[in-house]
């Protein structure tokens, strides 16, 4: 099997977020096959992360097995592997893997590998993984970069605000309190708002991401709700203390998951370097070591329906992840 084989094989596997069963079984198959010393640790029902190591890892190789819904399978062309996982991350995953044994072929030791759950909601298999014994010194987390080192990478805030009203006839909205147009109001005032801003990572950015409330278009609505995701170059404790002191007791703020801006640890000048404006399980893999972040394929394709890796960046990929862990291993 080679790498194309391996990401094609790979994205066939259906594994979105909560559902990441068949491509756990799937990895830690091939990992065992192929003659590394492989460990599992359950996250929840038969979702499992995979430790793979040669020798005690001092360099461990990370990224995540979910991918977001919806499931599209893989295809091909002369240039590209495409389908749901394809730079997100299971071509990441397959560089990885194939430089993982390109190093023990070459008669290194004392790396791994860790492929984890759920890090598009929530990073329950990072957290888990986290409590993980290991002597490991440095981590290289995997996601698509555009073959870029990360600086740095922007944090997380997921809120959730809920504005509650009054029912009336939709003929006399008089007599009732709109919750949606409540809720609209609130909107409108954190995309006019001034979020904080950072040298390095830039603007505090966010997406709408979800809508709802009301019951029926003649009744006036009691209730309405919304989602958002901050992407934060803050300690997510102050951005939501600012998102709480702007909306006041005008509506409920719930605060959800989040996770810290993160500095990243660099090589040389041979790799280009840049600021990736999304998040990683690198805030959650704190006892795993120093992070750097790598990785083929573009994050503009992620989550979309034409999600794809080029060929020949994978292949790059497996000798830029090999020569950045010679290079870790040398200075351990």
């Amino acid at each position: 099997m080679d790498i194309f084989q391996f990401t094609r094989e790979f994205i066939g596997v259906d594994s979105t977020t909560w559902s990441e069963g068949a491509g756990c079984r799937w990895l830690r198959d091939y990992l065992t096959h192929e003659g590394f010393a492989v460990e599992t640790q359950t996250v929840r029902d038969d979702c499992f992360n995979i430790v793979a190591k040669v020798g005690e890892p001092r360099v461990t190789f990370s990224s995540h097995i979910d991918t977001v819904p919806p499931y599209i399978a893989p295809s091909e062309d002369e240039n590209n592997i495409y389908g749901r996982g394809a730079c997100d991350a299971k071509g990441v995953i397959a560089a990885q893997v194939f430089a993982a044994k390109k190093l023990r072929a070459e008669g290194l030791n004392n790396f791994g590998m860790l492929y984890v759950v759920g890090e598009e909601d929530g990073s329950d298999g990072a957290l888990k993984a986290n409590e993980l014994p290991n002597q490991n010194k440095f981590l290289i987390n995997g996601e698509p970069t555009e073959s870029r080192q990360a600086i740095a990478t922007k944090g997380a805030l997921r809120v959730v605000i809920e504005t509650k009203g009054r029912t009336a006839h939709a003929a006399y909205p008089e007599f009732g309190e709109s919750a949606i147009e409540k809720l609209i109001d609130l909107l409108n005032e954190i995309r006019s708002a001034e979020w904080p801003t950072d040298p390095v990572l830039g603007a505090t950015t966010y997406n709408i991401g979800t809508i709802s409330g009301g019951h029926k278009a003649n009744v006036v609505p009691d209730f309405a709700t919304s989602e958002l995701m901050f992407r934060t170059v803050t300690q997510p404790d102050e951005l939501y203390q600012l998102i709480c002191e702007r909306i006041g007791n005008r509506a409920q703020v719930k605060r959800g998951f989040s996770i810290v801006p993160v500095q990243c640890h660099t090589l040389g000048e041979e790799i280009p370097k840049g600021v990736m404006r999304f998040g990683t399980d690198i805030p959650c893999l704190t006892n795993w070591g120093t992070p750097l972040l790598f990785g083929p394929g573009s994050i503009h394709d992620a989550h979309t329906p034409h999600e794809f890796i080029r060929k020949e960046d994978l292949k790059s990929a497996v000798e830029t992840y090999a020569a950045i862990a010679k290079t870790l291993l040398a200075t351990d």
